[in-house]
């Protein structure tokens, strides 16, 4: 028996996991102090009513055998991905068809899971800073041919157009980790690459919902995304699901490289590989589109924008150049002079019991930028803000 060697190619450890090692050796250390958590962009707020209505309902139909559900069907119950195509596309006036969503349980797992259908010689161009799965998942499946595309505050923090040809584009606005969203004419361009080049865009939306200024939601909102573009959502932070799972992922049959269809084999793949989400779940998804639901969940964002505004109003006023918090839940911040981006987080949580993402963990242009985000308690926010004034303002 032989493993995959591929692994080994990777960081000992997951950025997150060793964020969360350090606070927790901390606290250890430390039982007397409590710790602000501003670093995983993990949500904090309840789940909408009107999702846990549909929940309660969904779990008393499992108990009787007359609405007992079990196995999905493999793109998701016709019920959830009615209420998507009419919500996140038809009403925005966007050509995308029914058979072209394929619910899942979430954005991260098909993020990761797309590479399935890609052989091992394509060259990826990833942005740097980036979500650490892009890179990772592509190293797991063999794939090293990598295109980093610099994200500077010098060029508008705007990936910019790779002098080598790449084959898979990953693309992530509002982007995680600085929160900086894409215009219609910034992504036209990489369209247009695309499409010139026989190439694939991955767009990753997940922070749609936290979009405010008209920037684009969807990538099919582009001229020509219909042929070069998979789009990838999420319910984690739109609707909190992120501990209940649910996403869905947009491969439009356009999507021809040369004999192979890419709509038709990632219907393989998951056919394959994954049994679906649970009715229980879809139930609760579908429920984010009524009425109550989107009004309820517009909410929840409202709480997690104001969050963010004040951690960057806060921080802005204590000296730090901040960027971020106007289309996102993230703040990313420049460090402290002389400091790395990890020494600032251990200086952070030793000086001020507070937790951040040190930027270097997303890339090497992340180096000197720390990520704070705005899923906390506002309260812990705002007490977190002023524990760093304190010791920092200049």
């Amino acid at each position: 028996m032989r493993a995959n060697e591929n692994f080994l190619k990777l960081e000992g450890s997951y950025l997150f996991s060793t964020v969360a090692r350090k606070q927790r050796e901390y606290q250890e250390k430390h039982p007397d102090k409590e710790v602000i958590r501003l670093s995983i962009g993990d949500v904090t707020k309840p789940l909408a009513p009107a999702v846990i209505e549909a929940m309660h309902k969904a779990v008393d139909e499992m108990a009787h055998e007359e609405s007992f559900r079990g196995y999905p069907p493999e793109h998701g119950f016709d019920f959830l991905v009615d209420a998507i195509h009419r919500h996140d596309y038809e009403e925005r006036g966007l050509d995308i068809a029914k058979d072209e969503i394929f619910v899942s349980d979430g954005a991260k797992s098909d993020c990761g899971n797309i590479g399935d259908i890609f052989g091992e010689g394509n060259t990826i161009a990833i942005c740097d800073p980036v979500y650490p799965v892009y890179l990772d998942s592509n190293i797991m499946s063999g794939r090293t041919d990598i295109i980093y595309l610099p994200c500077r505050a010098e060029n508008g923090f705007m990936p910019q157009l790779p002098e080598k040809k790449a084959d898979i584009i990953y693309l992530c606005f509002p982007n995680n980790p600085i929160g900086v969203a894409a215009s219609r004419e910034q992504l036209k361009v990489w369209v247009d690459y695309a499409n010139e080049n026989g190439s694939l865009i991955l767009y990753d939306s997940a922070y749609e919902a936290f979009v405010t200024d008209g920037s684009v939601k969807s990538i099919y909102e582009v001229e020509g995304a219909r042929t070069c573009a998979i789009e990838f959502r999420s319910f984690s932070k739109t609707a909190g699901f992120t501990g209940v799972r649910c996403g869905y992922t947009v491969v439009p049959k356009a999507l021809q490289f040369g004999d192979v269809n890419l709509n038709a084999v990632w219907g393989r793949r998951q056919a394959t590989k994954f049994n679906g989400v649970s009715y229980i779940t879809q139930r609760a998804a579908e429920a984010v589109y009524s009425e109550e639901g989107r009004r309820q969940t517009e909410e929840t964002i409202a709480y997690y924008r104001r969050n963010a505004r004040a951690i960057f109003d806060g921080l802005t006023e204590a000296g730090f150049k901040c960027y971020g918090a106007v289309n996102s839940p993230y703040v990313w911040l420049t460090v402290p002079d002389g400091m790395t981006s990890w020494e600032f987080f251990d200086d952070l949580l030793e000086k001020c019991q507070v937790v951040g993402t040190p930027g270097s963990g997303f890339g090497s242009c992340g180096e000197g930028y720390l990520r704070l985000t705005g899923f906390g308690n506002y309260e812990k926010t705002l007490e977190a803000i002023d524990r760093i004034k304190r010791v920092y303002s200049k």
